[in-house]
């Protein structure tokens, strides 16, 4: 599997999926628990692997270019 997530895609990733995560088990203060939180486990997934299945369909790549 090609990695096809760059740094700073793989960061904000991290920190969007985190967040979510966060939603879900009602660590927010003053934000109710969602069920919806759980898809937070999606971008942290990708970042973890470092490949995108839609960013493979899409032909994307956040890499940069390899000298």
């Amino acid at each position: 599997m090609t990695t096809n997530i760059g740094s700073l895609d793989r960061i904000v990733r991290i920190v969007v999926g985190l967040g979510l995560v966060a939603l879900a088990l009602g660590l927010i203060p003053g934000v109710a628990p969602s069920i919806w939180g759980w898809l937070g486990l999606v971008p942290l997934g990708t970042a973890l692997i470092g490949n995108c299945p839609a960013y493979s369909i899409l032909g994307v790549n956040t890499c940069g270019r390899k000298a």
